[in-house]
């Protein structure tokens, strides 16, 4: 066997290796993706997650956060009697006890604000990609952007040859879709312990000592949330792209997109603040108010 014959060989066998695995993610890791990024208010209707969150005041999170109240009050009231001896400026005591009733009522209905806040974002999200669907005739979501992708690039993922422009491009993609799993994935977990939070940081708007911790969670909450609106916003564009198969602008453009999708959370951040869904940056900004 002669050393052309093995290169091909070595060729062959990696091309037929990296074409199963980008098939593997054409068809599962997009339908995840669409699942994981277009959040709802689905995400509290999990009877293990209600449980911890709590069903009432008696149980879950609720009760840590009503606990709370209760030391807030007990707190105030020992600042305020200091503060006759020390002669510190406090807040005065009947603004305090209408925050604390207003801030323990939302506390114990956070949950169903939550449902409500949720189903903001995810309706302005399905208005888009509804927008989209009727002007393109096609369904706005990761399942159908990889048919649009390899349409467009002309790729069969079972021969594909990553040795060729076609073939580089097409694993800059599949590698692209699984940072952005990742990067989703993250995002998603985050969200579910912000909701989580959610009655510790609406009790701590009632102290002005600790009112950072509110405004803070409301932004990275925002923040996480609206990360949702611009992919949305992003896959509308790459969907309004009409090149003809085989041009080489049109697979750059797909590149590009999938480039935008990773970096949206960046973009939101340097919009509006909030935390970093990338795996690789610390999460110190949760407590940083720009």
């Amino acid at each position: 066997m002669n050393e052309n014959n093995i290169t091909q060989i070595i060729i062959d066998t990696i091309n037929t290796i990296l074409g199963n695995l980008f098939s593997s993610i054409d068809n599962n890791l997009y339908s995840i993706l669409d699942d994981i990024t277009f959040i709802n208010s689905d995400i509290l209707k999990d009877k293990n997650f209600e449980n911890i969150f709590g069903t009432s005041t008696s149980n879950g999170i609720l009760l840590i956060a009503n606990s709370l109240l209760l030391g807030f009050l007990l707190y105030f009231a020992i600042k305020y009697l200091i503060s006759h001896f020390t002669f510190s400026n406090v807040e005065q005591p009947h603004s305090f006890l209408i925050k604390l009733i207003i801030c323990g009522i939302c506390m114990n209905f956070s949950y169903f604000l939550l449902t409500y806040f949720l189903d903001i974002f995810s309706n302005i999200t399905l208005a888009i990609r509804n927008l989209g669907e009727t002007l393109f005739n096609k369904e706005i979501c990761f399942s159908e952007l990889i048919l649009t992708i390899n349409s467009n690039i002309s790729v069969n993922t079972t021969s594909v040859d990553v040795f060729s422009l076609d073939g580089l491009i097409k694993s800059i993609l599949s590698f692209s879709l699984l940072n952005l799993v990742f990067s989703y994935s993250f995002r998603y977990i985050l969200i579910k312990v912000f909701v989580l939070i959610a009655p510790f940081a609406i009790l701590s708007n009632s102290l002005n000592s600790s009112s950072w911790f509110f405004k803070s969670w409301i932004k990275n909450l925002f923040s996480l949330l609206f990360i949702q609106i611009i992919v949305s916003i992003i896959l509308l564009i790459l969907f309004s792209m009409n090149f003809s198969s085989g041009n080489l602008a049109i697979k750059f453009i797909y590149v590009g997109g999938l480039f935008a999708l990773i970096k949206a959370n960046s973009f939101v951040r340097d919009l509006v603040g909030g935390v970093s869904t990338t795996i690789s940056q610390n999460v110190h900004n949760f407590s940083k108010i720009k």
